[in-house]
């Protein structure tokens, strides 16, 4: 008979969290607001919602519900065809050292 060594089932990572996390989700702001629909031309609402980089912040990171993240979404992308955000940052390069392989 082989030895047992009294591991037991591993544990997984999500359950190893130092973090603590849980708790609340933070409401979407859109719907805290009773906002309808997005607007493209609120650039100000919407520069909170891109990265430093120029992307999309996801659903996790700016706390948007499903039906408003997808009307930012598509509210960034009409401000950007419309030259009223950017689609990359100021100096259309990246501000971090890049890695030399």
């Amino acid at each position: 008979m082989a030895k047992s060594r009294g591991r037991g089932k591993p544990t997984r990572r999500r359950d190893r969290r130092a973090g603590g996390g849980g708790g609340r989700r933070k409401p979407c702001q859109f719907c805290r607001d009773k906002v309808e629909q997005v607007d493209y031309k609120d650039v100000a609402t919407l520069r909170k919602f891109i990265s430093e980089k120029g992307k999309i912040r996801s659903r996790r990171i700016s706390g948007s519900c499903r039906r408003h993240q997808v009307q930012v979404a598509r509210a960034v992308k009409r401000a950007r065809e419309l030259a009223l955000l950017p689609y990359v940052n100021e100096g259309g390069r990246d501000d971090s050292p890049r890695r030399e392989r």
